[in-house]
């Protein structure tokens, strides 16, 4: 995302913020349409709609069509609380949601290293082997295999939600030769070398 089209995706959440804010607003209540905060805005109405899709992934507000926007009463659910607080509060999120959608990669690639090693290289071998795939498609599979043989789906709904989150505001892939070199650890059976590798990449995520 240029620094122009993150800008207006910042100003979008701010407006939303404090339009929640002053108009003292319930859950159920109906926000600005698309239209409305375009207007508002001065920008596009691509750019709002993009933005009020990352809200709504974030479980912040449900569309009904034909009828506009609502407030959801996301305070109930403890995971989208904390991460709705972040984007209400107008905090800089991008990095912050890069490195938590990494901690859980690295945690789900050891799970499933520990409990199915060798099927997860047979399903790699039939996912990679037929086709090439788009990066953004090959990280997901990539890491739907994971999750997976991990056998642990609070991880996966948590990476789900900020997997989808992350695509707004940045395309975070790793590059091919991590993925190869994870997949020679499950090969050498080298469990070390994953947290030595993900440890790389974080660094280099954070330069």
């Amino acid at each position: 995302m240029s620094l122009s089209k993150q800008k207006v995706y910042e100003n979008v959440l701010d407006m939303i913020r404090h339009y929640i804010k002053e108009a003292e607003l319930q859950p159920g209540d109906r926000l600005p349409s698309e239209r409305e905060l375009a207007d508002q805005l001065q920008v596009g109405r691509s750019s709002v709609r993009e933005a009020l899709r990352a809200i709504e992934l974030l479980g912040l507000i449900e569309t009904k069509r034909g009828e506009g926007t609502y407030l959801r009463n996301y305070q109930s659910h403890r995971t989208m609380e904390l991460l709705s607080t972040f984007i209400l509060q107008g905090v800089t999120v991008k990095k912050d949601i890069c490195f938590a959608k990494q901690v859980i990669e690295k945690e789900v690639t050891k799970q499933a290293f520990k409990h199915n090693r060798l099927a997860v290289l047979k399903a790699w071998e039939q996912a990679f082997s037929k086709k090439e795939l788009p990066q953004i498609d090959y990280h997901r599979t990539f890491y739907s295999i994971l999750f997976y043989y991990a056998e642990n789906d609070l991880l996966k709904g948590m990476w789900n939600l900020l997997e989808e989150f992350s695509y707004t505001i940045k395309r975070q892939c790793y590059t091919s030769t991590f993925y190869q070199k994870i997949h020679q650890a499950f090969e050498s059976n080298h469990c070390k070398e994953i947290e030595r590798l993900y440890d790389l990449m974080n660094d280099e995520l954070e330069r």
